[in-house]
């Protein structure tokens, strides 16, 4: 039970989201803009960082939704996914993604855990400057959104299945809605 009273009927940022629909609209356009916006970043490279950086902060919720989304959207479905989530270093990704998750992970921990060697790393396996911009502001987008959800006992289903319906919308509709929720 979340430690505010919401609706019962939504789970995690969904119930929030719906409190306080001021508060929705500019947190689901930064996720729009990060997520599915122009980039360079694939939409299921971007999911996945969030998924990543999610599944460190123990916030089941967020790491379970974008996880889904992102093996909606990666060739290697749930089981790439998995398998970076788990490990990302050993995990079967470009050199590329590994170095952009190393400084997702630095992010996640504190900004200045994010070093010179690291994002020279991500450069010379072939990230951009926009590239490794948007991966420090997408780990610390979900770092705020984690703490929100979890700050205020947002319930999460259990197992993966319950996520996939709404990670299917998200890949057709984006985080945008009339109805200001992430999950239907």
């Amino acid at each position: 039970m979340a430690h505010i009273e919401v609706n019962p009927a939504l789970p995690g940022i969904s119930a929030l989201l719906e409190f306080r629909p001021e508060t929705a609209q500019p947190l689901m356009g930064l996720a729009e803009v990060l997520l599915r916006g122009p980039s360079t970043l694939t939409r299921g490279e971007r999911e996945l960082i969030g998924a990543v950086v999610s599944r460190g902060n123990e916030c089941v919720f967020c790491a379970n939704s974008h996880a889904a989304i992102a093996a909606e959207l990666l060739p290697g479905g749930f089981p790439l996914v998995d398998e970076v989530c788990q490990n990302w270093e050993d995990a079967d990704i470009t050199p590329k993604m590994k170095a952009l998750l190393t400084i997702a992970m630095a992010t996640r921990e504190r900004g200045g855990a994010v070093t010179a060697a690291d994002v020279e790393t991500a450069k010379e396996a072939g990230a951009s400057e926009i590239e490794i911009h948007d991966t420090v502001l997408i780990a610390a987008a979900f770092c705020m959104f984690n703490r929100y959800v979890d700050g205020l006992g947002a319930f999460s289903p259990e197992g993966r299945e319950g996520y996939v319906p709404s990670a299917k919308r998200i890949v057709a509709e984006g985080y945008i809605r009339e109805r200001s929720t992430v999950f239907p």
